[in-house]
């Protein structure tokens, strides 16, 4: 097997629902991750690139047509160069990666591109079509920012209750409280508030040119949803999102906390953005003269009870960790997504060898964003920006994943 590289990554930062980002298409959005990648290393000649791989969760709207290949062709690269788009829900940017460097790995490519978008702002509203030449009732719109929509009605209802009430199944499993979660979330955005003013996240950014309709183009370079002003007070003043004292879908309402526990606070929120990474073998690196980020060490992909779903990465990173022969105690930065506090503080708490103090150190997504199919890309190039610079160590990307499963990767430096 070929030992494989990330070369580089980079991100844009991530824009809030409706924000700084809401006028990009998100093909546009994912052809500018490509091209920073390739003014980055301007040795590498485009056309060695064997093929493109992107993350996409929604892929109703702008992001049709197999936005990978779409993003590829915006971005320059020779017609000759291949694009394929995959679908692993949040974790579809991950899931980009290591079928990127599994390729690389076995031979069938020594240079790849891999990354996610999601512009959760564009997500459109869809209309089913009817069984029926024309219908005399009402149609309904779906919105497929998030969440199910025209569900299978076999499906099991427990499978399909909302996310925020799975996490708050998980509060309810491992006795979560509001308050710790509430604690967490400010934790996430005083880290990601530090490693932003100390400049962290300077060497994965890719700042955008947001073209304006009067006067010249706006330069977005910072992540718009990080809160330095964050505080325990104003938290505690928002409404649970999905529970309320007297109803509960699901599972029993807790008294001690009010019935429900998850609100928008704890949670991450609706989000734009997109990550590529440059992944590649020997030959390929010294194509590209550069020195790399990490190496790819392993992979763990694990399913369980959908209305768990927030639980998946404990056993994909148990797996993970077997596969590249490492422990807990060998880790030296684990970047878990934040869907909702409660479902890291649940995954803490069923790795009881694990040292939270490794946890996100640079805040999450409860603080960053997450914006679906980017967030896997984002979160691998994260933890390969954070080994370079220590210049030495190990460190593991993973994410839940909507409908019962989790991903996660293992990198080494």
């Amino acid at each position: 097997m070929n030992t494989v590289y990330i070369v580089d990554a980079v991100r844009t930062p991530i824009g809030r629902y409706n924000g700084a980002l809401a006028s990009v298409r998100p093909d546009d959005l994912a052809a500018h991750t490509i091209r920073e990648l390739l003014t980055r290393s301007p040795q590498l000649d485009p056309a060695r690139i064997a093929d493109v791989y992107f993350g996409n969760a929604n892929g109703a709207g702008e992001e049709n047509r197999n936005v990978g290949r779409m993003a590829a062709l915006l971005a320059g690269l020779p017609t000759s160069v291949p694009g394929v788009t995959v679908n692993r829900l949040c974790a579809s940017g991950l899931e980009a990666v290591i079928q990127a460097a599994s390729a690389i790995a076995v031979g069938d490519a020594s240079i790849a591109v891999a990354g996610g978008v999601e512009l959760m702002t564009r997500a459109p509203y869809v209309l089913p079509k009817s069984d029926r030449p024309f219908p005399a009732g009402h149609a309904e719109l779906y919105s497929t920012t998030l969440g199910w929509r025209m569900v299978n009605p076999k499906m099991d209802p427990q499978w399909t209750i909302p996310l925020g009430e799975s996490a708050e199944l998980i509060a309810d499993k491992h006795k979560i409280s509001r308050e710790q979660q509430d604690e967490f979330a400010l934790g996430s955005h005083r880290k990601a508030a530090k490693a932003q003013a100390e400049g962290l996240f300077e060497p994965e950014l890719a700042p955008v040119s947001i073209p304006q309709r009067k006067g010249n183009p706006v330069l977005f370079a910072a992540d718009e949803c990080i809160r330095p002003d964050a505080s325990l007070a104003a938290m505690a003043k928002l409404k649970p999102s999905f529970r309320t004292a007297s109803e509960a879908r699901g599972g029993s309402p807790r008294p001690e906390a009010g019935g429900g526990t998850v609100t928008a606070g704890n949670a991450s929120p609706l989000n734009d953005g997109a990550a590529a990474l440059l992944l590649a073998d020997e030959e390929g690196l010294k194509a590209t003269g550069r020195e790399p980020l990490a190496r790819v060490c392993a992979t763990g992909v694990s399913a369980i009870d959908p209305h768990y779903f927030g639980l998946a990465p404990v056993e994909a990173v148990n797996r993970a960790l077997v596969k590249a022969g490492r422990t807990f105690a060998d880790l030296d930065v684990l970047e878990l997504n934040e869907a909702f506090a409660a479902q890291v503080l649940g995954c803490v708490a069923e790795w009881p060898e694990f040292d939270p103090a490794i946890l996100n150190p640079q805040g999450g997504a409860i603080a960053l964003g997450h914006p679906l199919g980017a967030s896997g890309a984002r979160l691998a190039g994260t933890v390969a920006h954070q080994l370079a610079r220590r210049g030495f160590g190990t460190g593991i990307a993973t994410l839940c994943i909507g409908v019962g499963q989790g991903l996660a990767l293992v990198l080494e430096r």
